[in-house]
């Protein structure tokens, strides 16, 4: 079976063209290379997007372990690209210069599999709680938890910033808690 490329399309025209506002220049190794990696799986995915998504059936069960590398790096469609890597942009930018290039290349490959793992568990503690099989099933893709790991780390090393969520200010410390409920309120699943 042949793998389909996807095409150029609006987010991710809109991502290049907000890196290209940044500049090449500006923006460290690291987190271009990420910026990189994830624009080149968007375009040349390793598999269909069913066969990379992460589930507690497909990685458990199947033992399918290669979907907790897969899964971060691959997204559902541009706009999903685009928000994930604008937002990794700027706390790339911040992070990896306060803490140099490996650390922070470190950082994002122990997140990435981590937040995977956490994922699982999560989806596992429903099984058990809700008594529902069904949770066994969902499949995540997409860099947002690392990006969300991100963050909490940002805000750490940057207390007391006061951030702008949906136009009202809060506190960098919650922000990071209020924009995962805004984002599951906005864009479900």
């Amino acid at each position: 079976m042949e793998r389909r490329q996807r095409r150029v399309s609006a987010g991710l025209l809109l991502l290049l063209y907000q890196i290209s506002q940044v500049g090449l220049q500006n923006i460290p190794s690291v987190t271009l290379g990420v910026l990189a990696l994830n624009i080149f799986l968007f375009l040349n995915p390793v598999r269909p997007l069913s066969e990379v998504c992460l589930s507690i059936n497909e990685a458990v069960h199947r033992k399918n372990w290669q979907r907790l590398l897969l899964a971060p790096f691959h997204h559902a469609d541009d706009w999903h690209l685009y928000y994930n890597m604008i937002s990794m942009l700027w706390k790339g930018i911040m992070l990896e210069k306060k803490l140099k290039s490996i650390w922070f290349a470190y950082i994002i490959a122990v997140f990435s599999v981590l937040i995977g793992v956490v994922y699982m568990v999560l989806e596992f503690l429903l099984v058990i709680i809700l008594d529902d099989p069904s949770f066994e099933m969902n499949c995540g893709v997409g860099f947002s938890g690392v990006l969300f790991a991100l963050k909490v780390l940002n805000n750490h090393y940057n207390p007391g910033r006061v951030s702008s969520v949906l136009g009202l200010p809060i506190s960098s410390k919650y922000a990071c808690w209020v924009e995962l409920v805004a984002i599951h309120l906005i864009s479900p699943g």
